[in-house]
């Protein structure tokens, strides 16, 4: 719901900014601001929750807080090259694969209950996945329409 949070507000704070300093709306713009505060938001959760992101791992994947830390990098990497425009669409797309691949993550720690935060395992559960599966197509679509169809 945070993410989410961060997503719109900046969005909206984006547009008008956009509005006034620069004389229009620019809504690919500002999706792409907005799109980036959220990766880096949520890369932080990364690191300042580690021990309850790697909950959300599967016991068959191997070094598990290497791999929260290099996702939580990764956010940060895409949050920067969105604004370069030799990179955006590349970035876009690897973006939109990193969203996919994110999604079992997030299934396991709602079936599994798992809090990240808290690291524990008393979560909101699989009816968490009726608010993260629209979430995460929304996340898809904001990224292809922001920065590689705008």
């Amino acid at each position: 719901m945070k993410p989410l949070i961060v997503l719109l507000s900046m969005f909206g704070i984006s547009l008008l900014l956009t509005k006034n300093f620069r004389g229009g709306f620019e809504f690919a713009l500002s999706g792409r601001i907005a799109m980036s505060v959220m990766l880096v938001f949520t890369a932080v959760a990364h690191f300042a929750f580690t021990k309850g992101m790697a909950m959300m791992l599967p016991a068959f994947i191997q070094h598990k807080t290497e791999v929260v830390y290099l996702t939580g990098v990764i956010e940060i990497v895409a949050a920067i090259g969105l604004f370069i425009p030799t990179f955006r669409t590349m970035t876009a797309w690897l973006l939109i694969v990193f969203f996919i691949l994110a999604l079992p993550a997030n299934i396991y720690a709602a079936v599994k209950q798992i809090d990240y935060q808290k690291a524990t395992f008393d979560g909101n559960g699989p009816t968490y996945l009726w608010f993260r599966i629209p979430l995460q197509i929304l996340f898809i679509t904001w990224t292809y329409l922001s920065c590689i169809k705008p």
